[in-house]
């Protein structure tokens, strides 16, 4: 994810308004919820006032999700795919970002049915918070029944893009965004330069709507969170807890076994010899919570600290500053699950593996835009029959989260180009190839162009 804090002599960061919305919302629903319990003023005050508020700034997020999906995927895979800029590289990154966020999802979706942190509610108030929410969850729900695994495969490629848009199928989408990067990787004529340069124009508008919709966000936590704990009470935080736990726990597997296992098999490098060196970047990483604003250092690190050729590093870190995120991919994930088990949805293995999918494409360009990924989970959500409301709950912790996948977002950018150059030169750099048996407290030498 990206910073989403509101910079300016004198003016709260926009992170410390929305714990403080977090705080409010929570206390004032709680409060609600132990003195007055079930008094028809707030039964008044929430569908009136709060849940309007709550609604308002989810329907300002779908109306973005199409454009910004479509705009980012087009430009992802065009410049994956440009042959002027390392064609043979491109591809590898290609299967790196597969490979890895596949795994990183993978690890969310297992830990959530592991550790099942939205089961223990009163199914009583669940099904009241179901039937609350919005009709179009229990038709989303009732039109999935039936489905069969080969209808989803099939429903994959659209017959009507329009259609798809119009109707929140976002793997269609999406499946219609990838064909059309490729077809305009493959014309390299005046016409498709001017139609990528526009669809850049779409994905820069789609950032600042997100800029300001964000703006919104410690309103939008403060009335979600009443909504949902007038009507929940305490058994919501123990809920809140738990998620917590799990995400950060799903993201340290990710990033403490699988990347070492990476570096070690793929990169022949010491992992304790990788976060030495890459340790600069983390920590610009973890304090920005912005793999843009990372990128200078990431790529500085790669380069001098890890031995990357600088043709490798320039083109697998830049690029994977907006389309390897594993971290974003990973919370998506089991922000989906978490809320399907909260409010009591069931997910068959097919609809998981599904959600899988969405949340692999769903995290390019995602990344590095202010709150980017919320529309995409607000879409997923909605696909699913999972009240969208529901991300209300998760944005007050949202900061720390933000801090902690990004760092696993700029490890696996580093890790990648590591790898990539591994692959590239038969060896990461000759002046690094003491790297994996030394401490770095020297800095390697610069490596050859």
């Amino acid at each position: 994810m990206s910073d989403i804090s509101v910079t300016g002599a004198g003016r709260m960061p926009l992170h410390t308004k929305m714990l403080i919305g977090f705080v409010v919302g929570t206390v004032a629903g709680i409060a609600a919820n132990l003195l007055v319990g079930d008094a028809p003023w707030l039964d008044t005050l929430v569908t009136y006032v709060t849940d309007p508020v709550g609604q308002l700034f989810l329907r300002l997020l779908f109306m973005i999700v199409v454009p910004l999906v479509f705009s980012a995927l087009v430009l992802g895979v065009v410049e994956i795919g440009d042959p002027a800029s390392l064609g043979r590289i491109g591809i590898k990154t290609l299967l790196w970002v597969l490979l890895v966020t596949s795994i990183a999802v993978t690890i969310g979706l297992v830990m959530v049915n592991v550790v099942r942190p939205g089961i223990g509610l009163d199914p009583t108030l669940v099904a009241g918070l179901m039937e609350q929410s919005s009709a179009r969850a229990t038709e989303i729900s009732a039109a999935r029944e039936g489905v069969s695994g080969l209808d989803v495969l099939l429903n994959i490629v659209p017959r009507n893009p329009v259609q798809a848009a119009a109707s929140g199928d976002l793997i269609a989408v999406m499946f219609f965004a990838l064909m059309f990067g490729i077809a305009a990787t493959v014309l390299r004529t005046d016409g498709t330069r001017s139609f990528v340069a526009a669809t850049q124009g779409v994905y820069d508008i789609c950032l600042k709507l997100i800029g300001w919709i964000i703006a919104l966000a410690p309103y939008a936590v403060a009335a979600l969170l009443f909504s949902i704990t007038a009507r929940l009470g305490l058994p919501m935080l123990w809920m809140l807890a738990k998620f917590v736990g799990t995400a950060l726990a799903a993201l340290g597997i990710h990033f403490f076994i699988v990347f070492p296992i990476l570096l070690w098999t793929l990169g022949r490098m010491s992992p304790l010899a990788f976060f030495r060196g890459a340790q600069p970047a983390l920590l610009t990483a973890f304090s920005t919570s912005s793999s843009s604003a990372s990128l200078p250092t990431t790529l500085k690190v790669a380069v001098d600290n890890l031995g990357v050729p600088r043709r490798v590093a320039r083109f697998v870190c830049t690029l994977g500053a907006t389309a390897n995120m594993n971290g974003t991919a990973l919370f998506e994930g089991v922000v989906v699950l978490f809320l399907a088990q909260l409010f009591g949805v069931d997910l068959s293995l097919p609809q998981q593996v599904m959600i899988l999918m969405l949340c692999i494409f769903g995290s390019i360009g995602a990344a590095g835009v202010p709150g980017g990924s919320l529309p995409v989970i607000a879409m997923i959500l909605a696909m699913f029959g999972i009240p969208p409301e529901g991300i209300g709950i998760i944005l007050g912790v949202d900061r720390l989260l933000d801090m902690c996948r990004t760092v696993v977002n700029v490890g696996g950018d580093m890790v990648g180009s590591v790898v990539i150059g591994r692959s590239e030169e038969g060896v990461v750099d000759s002046d690094a190839a003491s790297l994996a048996g030394s401490t770095v407290g020297d800095p390697l030498a610069t490596p050859r162009a």
